[in-house]
């Protein structure tokens, strides 16, 4: 039973389809389907990429309400792709641009080993970015996430990523842990991971490097130093750090 990419879509400006039908070819031999979380922009501004895939049955495409938050939409989508797939059913909560950056950019051969190295007897697992990843990111970026690492590391003397971009989970037990999921907002990725603190293994990789150059087709080192500083790129990071920090403090009560 191959597993299946469950993956929020959020690309008005169609910087992801391309890219996404570029590496159609690799996810259909590793991937049994792809089920698609698409939000009101996406698909008042790219209706025939929305239609190209609601054509074919490797996508599973489910459709946002409008005015949902972030936290909202990923909720709902979680929760659909949990009630329609078996318990044993492996599912990998991604991001479609990560996994096209990692398709196309030299990581190709060590994402798919990972990937094909999980059944649903070693989940749940959560890909990590490694230190060599982390590095390729904004400094301001890795500076705000791992303060809530941090706090993980004190509260529970395990290291999670609350901010997470790849998590693999069998279907039934996303099943369990979505009903106790509140947060409207980002944070609710932080209350998925203390709802698996326990049971969670994590693995470090290299393929979760940064993925907007290769995107924006920028060069890396000036796109990452306009980051840096950017202080609307800082506020945006404290923003989900904030809730996300409130909700390690609440599990703690």
């Amino acid at each position: 039973m191959k597993p299946v990419v469950v993956t929020p879509l959020h690309d008005p400006e169609g910087r992801v389809f391309p890219h996404l039908f570029a590496v159609e070819p690799q996810l259909k031999a590793v991937f049994g389907q792809v089920v698609v979380g698409i939000t009101p922009p996406t698909c008042e501004a790219q209706p025939k990429a929305v239609a190209r895939l609601a054509a074919d049955s490797f996508y599973r495409v489910t459709f946002r309400e409008p005015g949902m938050g972030v936290g909202e939409q990923f909720h709902a989508l979680y929760s659909h792709a949990a009630a329609v797939y078996d318990a044993d059913q492996v599912l990998h909560l991604c991001f479609l641009d990560r996994v096209a950056f990692a398709l196309q950019d030299g990581h190709r051969q060590a994402f798919f080993a990972d990937v094909q190295s999980v059944d649903a007897s070693n989940t749940p697992l959560m890909f990590h970015r490694s230190a060599a990843a982390w590095q390729t990111h904004p400094q301001n970026y890795y500076d705000i996430e791992s303060m809530a690492t941090r706090v993980g590391e004190l509260l529970f003397g395990k290291t999670l990523d609350f901010a997470w971009c790849h998590l693999v989970i069998r279907a039934g037990l996303l099943r369990e842990i979505m009903p106790a999921v509140k947060n409207a907002d980002i944070s609710m990725l932080a209350e998925m991971t203390l709802l698996l603190r326990d049971k969670l293994v994590s693995k470090d990789v290299d393929w979760l490097a940064w993925e907007d150059p290769f995107l924006f087709g920028r060069d890396a080192a000036q796109f990452k130093l306009e980051r840096e500083h950017s202080p609307q790129e800082t506020q945006k990071r404290l923003a989900y750090i904030a809730p996300t920090l409130q909700a390690i403090a609440d599990a703690t009560k």
